[in-house]
């Protein structure tokens, strides 16, 4: 038998059907949030984060190293002094006020539209890796095509809600070009939404003609496609190529995270409340600065959050004090009654291990008792988001899948029906052949694929299989199984044709970086 690009051997069209009506890659819908959420601040302690923020605002202000937002401030009213732009607290909540608390993600598939905000939840896979595990679990450069079964892997994973962009960096494209071909790889091998790259200006621009072919250009300007990231320089500095994308976004109505760049005790104060002050001071300025551009416009408060290392400097993940950060900035999401951010399974470890594991978990467990609606880095993350591994991919995402089930919350449709099944069992009897356990027996209780709950004599005799290598085989099985979804022949053409067009016009200046 012939051997395919990712490793798995070639099955007949009907073997690959029989599989697919035994495993179920339907997407799941937006998470609706059903337990309580941990708060740890009283309403003063809100208060108190809300005008320290405030003052950091109009006393200190914040740099914008960009003429063109200075000249929008300045005709907002903003008190501009050269870059720096202090804001005004009124000008601050009058301009966040128009944020949309929800909103509806638009996918190519409609059955993979999504709600987000309030107490809809989602998602998303990790992104910008400049390394991968990959099918062998080796440490290597990623290519084209590694990106590309990423983009299949989220597409054919229930829990996982949309492809993103760059999972991991293609290093066998020029890096001026990288942008296109990133995009489309997005668009092609999963119908789910998706993440634009933010990489300039420019290539937001392309972003968004891109996006106006899938889904025609009047559809995009009242209904949200797609999401861009715009990071922030902590402390309290935003440049101009993120606010150039960010225009570029926000102008065609698309969403952006306003994410500072937080490395606790490196570019913020050694501390927790005072660190959540001068974060909150930052997404709310860049917030306000979505509303200057186009008011109405949906905005997503954002941050990527670690906790550095005294001893090296590190960042690190899984920290207590990023769980207890997360709580606080929900709990100040919600007092602006705006949708909000953070980031999932973040991993320090160099290989799929234990710390791995119990730093994706300890994180995973706060993110979902935080509230957050756009859960981003849910899948793959490792080496401090140096590298993507496909066997923490495919479990990570079985954790989200087991993370939803927790927080939708406890289901009272069967109760009775199980209290009656108490009374019909009496005293030492057993339910396994009870009606009401035949019928429930298989989604009253997550039955994780990827873990071994077998006996230990059981286990050696299958073979002693480690998770890492029960993740592999899950990733070629998917691969191996995946079917791409239905793009109109047309919508493609065009995008290959703007593709081939903007490649001639860009020049691939930049060497291949295959050292990198």
């Amino acid at each position: 038998m012939s051997v395919d690009a990712v490793g798995t051997t070639r099955r007949g069209r009907g073997a690959r059907k029989a599989i697919r009506q035994k495993r179920d890659t339907a997407m799941l819908p937006a998470l609706k949030r059903g337990i309580p959420l941990t708060e740890p601040m009283d309403a003063d302690r809100i208060a108190q984060i809300d005008d320290a923020s405030m003052g950091i605002l109009e006393d200190v202000g914040v740099v914008f190293r960009d003429p063109i937002a200075l000249d929008d401030w300045q005709r907002a009213g903003a008190d501009v002094r050269g870059e720096t732009v202090h804001l005004d607290r009124g000008l601050v909540r009058e301009l966040i006020r128009t944020i949309p608390s929800s909103f509806t993600y638009h996918a190519r598939n409609p059955a993979n539209n999504l709600a987000l905000g309030n107490d809809h939840s989602i998602f998303v896979p990790m992104t910008g890796a400049p390394y991968l595990r990959d099918l062998d679990d080796v440490r290597r450069n990623p290519t084209l095509e590694d990106l590309a079964n990423f983009h299949k892997l989220s597409h054919m994973l229930p829990a996982i809600h949309s492809s993103a962009h760059h999972i991991v960096e293609p290093y066998d494209h020029p890096i001026s070009q990288r942008h296109l071909r990133i995009t489309y790889s997005s668009m092609k091998h999963s119908d789910k939404t998706f993440m634009g790259m933010t990489t300039s200006p420019k290539n937001a621009e392309d972003v968004m003609e891109m996006c106006a072919i899938l889904f025609g250009r009047d559809f995009m300007m009242s209904h949200p496609v797609v999401t861009g990231n715009c990071n922030g320089n902590s402390p309290l500095v935003w440049d101009e190529t993120m606010l150039g994308a960010m225009r570029a976004f926000a102008r065609y109505d698309q969403p952006v995270l306003c994410s500072p760049f937080v490395l606790g005790g490196a570019n913020t104060p050694a501390g927790v409340a005072p660190t959540v002050a001068q974060l909150n001071a930052e997404a709310l300025s860049a917030l306000a600065y979505t509303q200057v551009i186009r008011k109405g416009t949906p905005a997503i408060y954002g941050h990527y959050l670690a906790t550095v290392s005294m001893k090296s400097g590190a960042p690190m993940a899984g920290t207590p004090e990023i769980s207890l950060m997360n709580f606080m900035i929900g709990q100040m999401a919600r007092y602006y009654d705006v949708p909000w951010r953070t980031s999932n399974t973040l991993g320090g470890a160099k290989t799929f291990d234990a710390q791995a594991g119990y730093e994706s978990a300890s994180t995973m467990m706060a993110v979902l008792m935080s509230g957050a609606n756009y859960i981003w880095h849910s899948a793959g993350w490792n080496e401090a988001g140096m590298h993507c591994s496909m066997a923490k991919f495919v479990v990570d995402a079985e954790q989200c899948a087991m993370g939803y089930r927790m927080a939708q919350g406890i289901n009272w449709d069967d109760f009775e029906d199980a209290i009656q099944a108490i009374r019909d069992v009496g005293p030492g009897g057993h339910y396994l052949g009870h009606p009401h356990t035949l019928e429930h027996f298989q989604k009253a209780f997550f039955m994780p694929e990827l873990f071994d709950n077998n006996s230990i004599e059981q286990w050696q005799a299958e073979g002693s299989v480690e998770i890492t290598e029960r993740a592999l085989k899950r990733v070629r099985d998917l691969l191996g199984e995946y079917e791409e979804p239905t793009l109109d022949p047309a919508i493609d053409d065009a995008l290959l044709d703007y593709i081939a067009r903007r490649e001639r016009e860009i020049p691939a200046a930049e060497a291949l970086n295959q050292d990198h």
